[in-house]
Parts: C-alpha cells; structure tokens; sequence
C-alpha cells in the first residue's frame, strides 16, 4: 500500500500560499479603514498568511507582526516584505491559542480569514484580551457564508455564528461588541468587532 502523507505536500503548500496571496488586498484595505489603523497603532494580525493585511497597516504608517503557524505562510510573507515596511513589520510563528506576543502591547488585534482555522476559538480570545492594552480593538473578519456550506464554502461565518461570535466576546470581557457586513472587492465580509475595556 503506498503511503500517504498526513501533511500538505511542498506543491500544494506552495499553492495554497500562492493563492491566498492574491486577491486579498481589498479586504486588506477594507479592515484596515474599519479599524483606523494609523501610525499610533501596534498591531497583531493572527492567521497572517502571506502577510497582505500586515503590510496594509505598516503603508499606513503602524508597527505590525504577523502571527501563522505555517512555515511556507512566513516565508513568503518575509520574501515579499523584504523591500517594503521590513522596519515596521515583524513575522512569528504562532497560533491564536498561544500567541508570541507580551501582555497589552498592542492596540489592534484582528484575524482576517483565520478564525474558523482556530482549535480553540475561546482559548484565541483569550489570548486576543491578554495581548491589548486597554481601549484597544479586536476585529474579527471572516468571509459571509450560508448555512450548509461544505468544503471551501464552509470557510466563514454565517450570520448565526458572526451572533455566536459577538456573545462569545462579550463574555470574553470584551466591550461594544458589533456586528457588520460589508463589500472588499467581490468578497462579502462579515466583521465581528469589539474593544476591551
């Protein structure tokens, strides 16, 4: 019997980096504006990826580390920032539910596309709280998604579970829990956001 590797391959890791790299760049900009992220901002992105929403916030003007768990994800993060915002943008690995990252040293803590990756979605809010500074913002972004969804359809929030969401947060400890949907390009987002008081 021929074995089979439990783990992505080297081609379908590459593509995957690949096409997660482009086309993010609207929704990038999109949650970028929503958080008002300005040069004041230290910002901890959980779920980077390739990094596109990182180097969002370093263009404008804030420190920014991107957290993955996935080595192939960093590298080409750390490849393509190597010319631009290198001085403001800092790549570690990572996973939401044990972020490298000290207690309350950032001001905006978002996840763009990663939090139905989380093992432990309590565990990363968690985590989320104990990594802001007071009055700081946690934005959760995920694509809108219909009840019933499989596969690559499944990966996303519908609103039942933005709802879910929102209550987790604010049983978190979080404040000023919302909700809001909106367009970045043809991606319909579903942005759960909150501060911590």
């Amino acid at each position: 019997m021929p074995h089979v590797d439990s783990q992505p391959g080297r081609a379908f890791q590459t593509l995957m980096v690949i096409s997660m790299t482009v086309g993010r760049g609207a929704a990038a900009r999109e949650v970028a504006s929503i958080a008002g992220i300005s040069a004041s901002d230290r910002l901890v992105d959980i779920g980077c990826g390739p990094g596109t929403a990182v180097r969002e916030a370093a263009r404008r003007g804030a420190t920014a580390t991107g957290i993955d768990p996935v080595p192939a994800m960093l590298k080409i993060a750390r490849w393509i920032s190597a010319r631009r915002h290198a001085e403001r943008v800092t790549w570690l690995d990572g996973r939401a539910e044990a972020l490298p990252v000290p207690d309350g040293t950032a001001t905006v803590v978002w996840a763009l596309s990663s939090l139905h990756h989380w093992s432990d979605q309590a565990a990363g809010l968690g985590e989320a709280r104990r990594v802001l500074a007071p009055g700081g913002l946690l934005l959760i972004a995920e694509r809108l998604t219909q009840h019933g969804g499989r596969g690559h359809a499944a990966h996303g929030l519908t609103r039942a579970q933005a709802g879910q969401l929102a209550e987790t947060m604010s049983a978190a400890g979080f404040a000023d829990v919302r909700t809001q949907d909106t367009r970045a390009g043809r991606r319909h987002l579903i942005i759960v956001e909150a501060t911590l008081a």
